[in-house]
């Protein structure tokens, strides 16, 4: 990925800061976008501490370039200005991940899953197809014409669920369901549109993500994540049984680098792939050395 330039949208943490760190460790330059910032967070839906400086600082420290981009996608100009500072500062686009998501607070705890549409928060949920896929279509409409101009460029659509999965399973709730299956459903359009320009478009899917939120939830860290698996822990929740095939955010990164340097990414184009399905394909493991696969019971 030496030479290459990536643009990971929702970089900030979770999935995103992963997939911009393992394209950072094949040499890429990496743009990484985010709504909280050194400067501040207001525009965030989380009050966390995480920021897009930090990524980008993560992704230099690897081996690549990280260049932080503080950008909230909803807004139509401030994505513009995004693509005409990657169009003046790098000429070029050779990667693009759509990974914005920000609705994770708009989910809910388990104990509201299954509710029907008609007793959820309406507001809430129009926010969550906002945050989840405005923002994929947004971005995709600036920044695709840098990607479209030199043949050989891919296009990332990270979701929750591939189309399979998502086509014969409900998923927590109307809005949660229709926003992880409709950005599976943007690789494949997009990869239609793309195609004739030699572009490819893959939708990907991380396992359970051991996420700086999910290991706070079970009030561990990387190195002790294993803990919440202890069903006699007394100090945090414990973790259900399917926690111990979680993976890192690298791991999906690192899918995505070895498929965006594959010559024949071409053969990918509107698939709907699980991050074990690229390890497997590419031989990549997750920091540990393992290839974990949460949706093999799927």
């Amino acid at each position: 990925m030496h030479g290459k330039v990536a643009l990971v949208a929702g970089a900030t943490r979770g999935a995103g800061r992963g997939i911009a760190a393992a394209l950072g460790e094949a040499g890429a330059t990496v743009i990484c976008t985010g709504r909280s910032s050194r400067a501040g967070n207001a525009a965030s839906d989380y009050d966390r501490s995480e920021t897009i400086e930090e990524t980008a600082e993560l992704v230099t420290s690897l081996g690549g370039t990280g260049v932080p981009a503080v950008v909230d996608h909803l807004e139509h100009d401030r994505v513009r200005a995004l693509a005409d500072r990657v169009r003046g500062e790098f000429g070029h686009l050779d990667v693009l991940v759509n990974d914005i998501w920000g609705g994770e607070e708009l989910v809910g705890d388990p104990a509201q899953w299954d509710t029907p549409i008609w007793r959820l928060d309406l507001d809430a949920g129009l926010r969550m197809l906002r945050l989840a896929v405005e923002t994929h279509l947004v971005t995709s409409h600036f920044l695709l014409p840098l990607l479209v101009e030199r043949p050989g460029s891919l296009l990332v659509e990270v979701t929750d669920g591939t189309t399979e999965i998502n086509a014969s399973s409900y998923r927590i709730s109307v809005f949660y369901d229709l926003a992880k299956a409709s950005v599976n459903r943007l690789a494949f359009s997009q990869g239609h549109e793309l195609a004739e320009y030699g572009a490819t478009a893959v939708a990907v899917t991380p396992g359970w993500l051991r996420s700086e939120m999910m290991l706070e939830h079970f009030g561990v860290t990387e190195d002790t994540w294993r803990d919440a698996l202890n069903p006699e822990r007394a100090d945090g929740p414990v973790a259900p049984a399917d926690f111990a095939t979680s993976e890192t955010p690298r791991f999906v990164g690192r899918g995505i680098a070895a498929l965006a340097a594959d010559p024949e990414r071409a053969r990918w184009n509107q698939r709907s792939v699980t991050a074990g399905d690229l390890a497997r394909e590419y031989g990549v493991t997750d920091l540990d050395g393992t290839q974990p696969d949460a949706w093999a019971r799927w």
